[in-house]
């Protein structure tokens, strides 16, 4: 201590010496840092090519995503244009009539195709001797369509219809600016992109036209992700331009000299720019994609990270000096934790034999590793089942897994599906590794299985097939394990099972067999009681049941109040259909067409549309996820319940003008007296007579005239029905009751203001 202390006084020096630990941390620090300086000095000078290459490399990667956002777009497209082909509504008939009721049906179709993709503008469908255009915006005149609605110096009426007589293939027109008016009057520039159908193979008689919302398009498919200086260049397989983010490139030069390799991908060079082709798998269409050879505005980057160098040496320096004292204290606790004890300075040898203590401690995490194991093969058997192209590193870790995967030269598949009671928990009252074990155990009778848990309480099992014969085995064993479940490890739980056909063990079979199993489960009879659904079993039925007069009358009787009479008429519906023995997706779609109708027809507040919305989304959710056709019809039977009561809870409700206004107009070619309208709304004639003149200004009696006036006006416009018929159609008793109606109304004949020309 005499060399320490001087005068009972501690020197600078002395002190010093005692914090040396707080010297090791500050040098260790400033060493980190210098090392980190010289790095970031070396990347600086040096790698700036580097990372230009990564971007690029990137930027293929952006490019290949756009592609298939592109080819997905386009093959929404295609779909819908062949669904639209598909509808059954053929609106030229033998004697050149024109049936408007079609019209409109087809019309009704259209939209809600059409609205399904954001994307797209209006569906146009035109016939070869027709002039009506059907669109999803309703029914028009082709020329006037083009004329006033659709307007463009080029893509006039003329010119589709000169297009649509020659034989072409389905056609992608570039992007061009249309003057739009949805009034007639205000006209506004929107881009447009136009497919048209190909006609070399007739689908159907129809011409189909779709028109997308360019702003929507490129939105969707976010070109901005493409490194700066880069553009796009969209080609179709005639290589004519169908989009161009860079309006002074000129591809015809180029285009000759490049050769596709067989991933349909290639590159040229010109001057400062990189050109990248790539080819589509979908549709051949070319993309070319410009980039430039170095980062634009490169001499401000060097200039920011001279600054950035600088200032981070700066603070580098203050922050060591910051840490070292602030880290020092913190250093001597974690010596005392790790079993340091008190020392002088921070020896980091104390530190490091309390690492090596943990890291012995780390051995009980082998448990977790095995865990990991399993659902790395999990990962890559549902990788299998998705049908994408496959990564080299899922190669790579299917080759170490293969004998796991397939210990046998064939395989089937199987999925296992379990049912909640509907009183029950929606969960599984057992952990899934367990359960996806005893049915593991249960398919072992007929071949090594490994059973994988894909969720929404469904197990996907890969059952090893040594003889073909043996598939039937696999058959027996999923019927045992259905009849056992319930009765022994799975108290209360339904369980059936789909049965694919009968692969060779390869990956790339894998997602049809899933596919297999899939289509089990939808096309299944709606009347078999079986468990087990063999898909080499199932023989298509397309004669469903859909009776658009029973599905009417459903409606009136549930606009009525009629539970019960409506409930009826369900079950007919529903026992005809299984009498047929259809299909279990036709069977959903049926129920799902029934409820969207129902709806359409129910009346609905500001409150009640909440309620309605709710319905739909649990409704749908049952369908999709029904056990069997009387989960459908349970379901179907609620909505039904639903309605009617809010129908009979409404009482007098129904006495407002949306309710009134709508029943007249579904309702306008019957015979709506006074008396049937008071029924209908549960008060007395005199009453709705006076109520009705005092809502709507006009009298019931002139006010549903106008109603039908206005529908006849449409039939002699663009139908070929004789006068009586249109009276008919329209709700008149006889032809001179409808006539002397007009008459009174437009001062004019029906026939003389059908020979007028149309405004």
């Amino acid at each position: 201590m005499d060399n320490i202390v001087r005068g009972d006084k501690v020197t600078p020096i002395h002190r010093l010496m005692a914090s040396r630990g707080l010297l090791q941390i500050f040098f260790a620090l400033l060493l980190v840092i210098v090392i980190m300086f010289v790095s970031n000095y070396i990347v600086y000078k040096n790698s700036i090519s580097g990372i230009y290459d990564k971007v690029t490399q990137n930027n293929r990667l952006v490019i290949k995503n756009i592609i298939q956002s592109f080819d997905s777009s386009f093959a929404a497209v295609n779909n819908l244009i062949f669904t639209v082909h598909g509808l059954p509504y053929d609106l030229e008939s033998e004697d050149k009539s024109m049936d408007m009721s079609k019209a409109y049906t087809l019309q009704e179709h259209i939209s809600r195709l059409a609205s399904s993709i954001d994307y797209v503008e209006d569906v146009i469908v035109f016939y070869d001797s027709l002039d009506l255009a059907v669109t999803s915006k309703g029914t028009s005149d082709f020329s006037v369509l083009f004329d006033k609605k659709y307007k463009h110096d080029t893509y006039s009426a003329n010119y589709w219809r000169m297009f649509s007589d020659s034989k072409h293939a389905l056609t992608v027109f570039p992007i061009a600016d249309f003057a739009v008016s949805t009034d007639g009057l205000t006209r506004r520039t929107q881009q447009l992109m136009t497919v048209m159908d190909g006609n070399k193979v007739r689908l159907s008689n129809k011409n189909v036209m779709v028109l997308l919302n360019a702003e929507r398009l490129l939105k969707q498919i976010d070109l901005k992700s493409m490194i700066p200086g880069a553009s796009l260049v969209v080609l179709d397989a005639n290589r004519n331009v169908v989009l161009s983010t860079d309006q002074t490139q000129d591809p015809s030069d180029i285009l000759d000299e490049v050769y596709f390799n067989p991933a349909k991908e290639a590159t040229l060079t010109r001057k400062d720019f990189e050109y990248n082709f790539y080819k589509s798998d979908y549709n051949d269409f070319i993309y070319i994609n410009k980039v430039p050879y170095q980062f634009q505005n490169i001499g401000s980057v060097e200039t920011a990270n001279h600054m950035i160098m600088i200032s981070a040496i700066i603070s580098a320096v203050l922050l060591s000096a910051l840490l070292s004292v602030y880290l020092y204290r913190p250093v001597k606790d974690i010596l005392k934790l790790l079993g340091g004890g008190h020392v002088k300075g921070n020896d980091f040898r104390k530190i490091y034999s309390g690492i090596v203590k943990v890291q012995a401690e780390n051995e009980s995490l082998r448990t977790q590793m095995d865990f990991a194991d399993k659902e790395l093969r999990r990962g890559i058997f549902l990788q299998m089942l998705d049908g994408y192209a496959y990564s080299r590193e899922l190669e790579m870790q299917l080759q170490k897994n293969y004998a796991f995967f397939f210990p046998e030269r064939q395989f089937v598949m199987t999925a296992l599906q379990f049912k909640i009671p509907s009183d029950g928990d929606s969960q599984l009252g057992m952990p899934v590794a367990d359960i996806a074990g005893m049915l593991e155990d249960h398919l072992r009778a007929a071949g090594p299985a490994i059973v994988f848990y894909t969720g929404h309480l469904q197990f996907v099992a890969l059952v090893a097939i040594r003889q073909p014969s043996a598939r039937k085995a696999v058959i027996e064993c999923l019927e045992d394990l259905t009849r056992r479940a319930a009765k022994e490890e799975l108290q209360g739980l339904a369980l059936w099972a789909s049965v694919s056909k009968l692969y060779d063990s390869k990956m790339t079979n894998c997602q049809e067999a899933y596919q297999d199993i899939q289509n089990a489960r939808i096309y299944r009879n709606i009347n078999s009681e079986r468990a087990v659904v063999d898909l080499e079993s199932i023989r298509y039925v397309s004669h469903i049941h859909f009776p658009f007069e029973k599905i009417e009358k459903l409606s009136n009787t549930l606009l009525s109040g009629k539970k019960e009479e409506a409930k009826h008429i369900l079950q007919d519906i529903v026992h005809e259909n299984t009498e047929r023995g259809i299909h279990h997706h036709q069977f959903a779609h049926i129920a799902k067409s029934i409820f969207y109708y129902l709806m359409k027809h129910a009346e609905t507040s500001p409150v009640g549309s909440k309620e309605s919305f709710q319905l739909e989304m649990e409704f749908c959710l049952q369908v999709d996820n029904a056990y069997s056709y009387r989960d459908i019809t349970g379901a179907l039977q609620a909505v039904v319940e639903w309605i009617g009561s809010k129908r009979l809870q409404e009482g007098k409700s129904k006495l407002n003008l949306e309710f009134i206004t709508q029943y007249i107009e579904l309702h306008y070619m019957e015979n709506l007296y006074l008396d049937h309208m008071a029924e209908v709304l549960n008060t007395s004639p005199k009453y709705f007579s006076n109520y009705f003149k005092k809502a709507f200004g006009v009298g019931y009696v002139d006010y549903l005239n106008k109603v039908r006036l206005s529908h006849a006006r449409e039939f002699l416009k663009h139908s070929e029905l004789s006068v009586a018929e249109i009276g008919e159609k329209t709700g008149y008793l006889n032809a001179s009751t409808f006539t002397t109606t007009f008459k009174k109304y437009y001062g004019i004949s029906p026939s003389e203001f059908r020979k007028k020309p149309v405004d």
